[in-house]
């Protein structure tokens, strides 16, 4: 793995060549560009009926990435609009836009999300929704430290410790995902939101 600036790490996302890795308001997380997913799931062996999340710096950045009746879009706005930025994943239904690689098994749906961390919301502002997943090789616990990041993912390119200082902090527990049934929310993973289904 290789510690690189911002700006240098934001490059590397965009070439579509790396993936990265960066600090959200949960726990770090492994990023792509949306059509190189298939980048993420070779790195954590992950098994593709585990989706990836699609994670930007804000909600106007995400909606052309699902569909729904305007009734269904003005519920999943006001949503967003009361938990993001923030650790909440919505699971709505996938427009046309997103890659299938991001959810190779049921490409009707996408996982979406924008973090509450400013050094998450700064990268994601320069490189657009990238798809996302929790730093972690898949089944085991999500690595903490850029030199657990490193040793695992020597592929990815992280932030030197200098770029990454700050005084944000994160809560170590993973984002609460909600999915969309059509009428109201199912809880799929309860995380460090709770939202009234």
């Amino acid at each position: 793995m290789t510690q690189v600036s911002i700006d240098s790490l934001i490059q590397g996302a965009i070439s579509g060549d790396y993936i990265v890795s960066f600090p959200t308001d949960t726990v770090p997380a492994l990023a792509a560009l949306p059509d190189r997913s298939e980048l993420i799931f070779v790195a954590k062996r992950r098994s593709q009926d585990k989706p990836l999340i699609l994670m930007a710096a804000s909600a106007e950045a995400l909606w052309a990435y699902v569909q729904g009746s305007p009734a269904e879009l003005k519920v999943w706005e006001q949503v967003a609009a009361s938990f993001w930025p923030g650790a909440l994943t919505l699971v709505l239904p996938a427009s046309a836009k997103v890659p299938a690689a991001m959810n190779p098994i049921d490409p009707t749906t996408i996982g979406l999300r924008v973090p509450n961390f400013p050094l998450a919301l700064k990268i994601l502002e320069q490189t657009g929704p990238l798809a996302t997943t929790s730093a972690n090789l898949s089944g085991l616990p999500p690595l903490e430290s850029i030199a657990q990041i490193e040793a695992q993912f020597p592929e990815a390119l992280t932030l030197a410790p200098s770029e990454s200082s700050t005084a944000a902090t994160a809560s170590s527990l993973p984002s609460t995902v909600a999915k969309w049934t059509g009428s109201e929310w199912e809880i799929l993973r309860q995380g460090a939101v709770q939202l009234e289904c």
